[in-house]
């Protein structure tokens, strides 16, 4: 089985239970923030959907420059759904299509000439991808049981899905 082979059953897993948490997303409330330190809810919604593009990039990419990035404006969650979609399908093509060797090429996340850090691909996708959407989608749990808006399952039901 090839690094590609085994990373695709866990990442359309894991996407199937983030494109839930994205989907509760209500309009009316993206701007909102639990502190003034925070994203908004919007903010964060769209950093998760716009990870899976970076992925792709990870994979098409020996480095990613973050230097003058600005996200895109997403402001509704048709938008922020379409967005997150054509990421998802993106990175698993990409992953289907990489061979063994390309997983291992190193891999640089910069900021101008300024690397962020660098590791194999495999540890990239593995860290600032997986790893990274899944923890933003625990934060965006917090921010939804702050709203009231019911927190979807992602590992077994939650108190507001028995």
């Amino acid at each position: 089985m090839s690094i590609g082979e085994s990373f695709l059953p866990e990442y359309e897993h894991e996407m199937v239970t983030t494109r839930k948490f994205l989907g509760r997303v209500p309009d009316e409330k993206w701007d909102w923030k639990p502190d003034p330190k925070s994203m908004s809810l919007g903010g964060l919604a769209t950093h998760i959907a716009m990870m899976q593009a970076w992925g792709e990039d990870t994979m098409k990419q020996d480095t990613y420059d973050v230097e003058g990035y600005q996200p895109p404006k997403i402001d509704s969650k048709a938008a922020l759904l379409a967005t997150f979609d054509q990421g998802v399908a993106g990175l698993k093509a990409a992953i289907a299509a990489a061979s063994d060797a390309q997983w291992m090429t190193p891999w640089s996340l910069t900021a101008g000439s300024h690397v962020i850090f660098a590791m194999p691909r495999v540890a990239a996708i593995r860290s600032m991808i997986f790893n990274h959407t899944i923890h933003h989608r625990g934060q965006l749990s917090v921010y939804f049981r702050l709203l009231g808006v019911p927190v979807p399952g992602a590992y077994g039901p939650t108190a507001d899905e028995k």
